[in-house]
């Protein structure tokens, strides 16, 4: 997949106050999306905004594009 995390985005929220229990007791981002998160799959973008928000940073700052072959000239 060639868009990745550059951080892992559960330790940053955790390190900002919230916690995987916190988050799914007050509907801050799902169960499902915490799943994804955990193994580094891709979230929808409103859940990119809500962790953009949450961390107080830009998209830019949490992903990275990676392609998965050489770019051809």
């Amino acid at each position: 997949m060639p868009i990745k995390y550059k951080v892992n985005i559960l330790s940053a929220l955790k390190e900002h106050g919230y916690s995987t229990y916190r988050m799914r007791t007050e509907k801050i981002i799902g169960e499902n999306a915490i799943q994804q998160l955990r193994h580094g799959k891709l979230v929808s973008w409103a859940n990119i905004e809500t962790i953009c928000r949450l961390l107080n940073c830009q998209p830019g700052d949490i992903l990275e594009f990676e392609p998965d072959t050489p770019a051809a000239d």
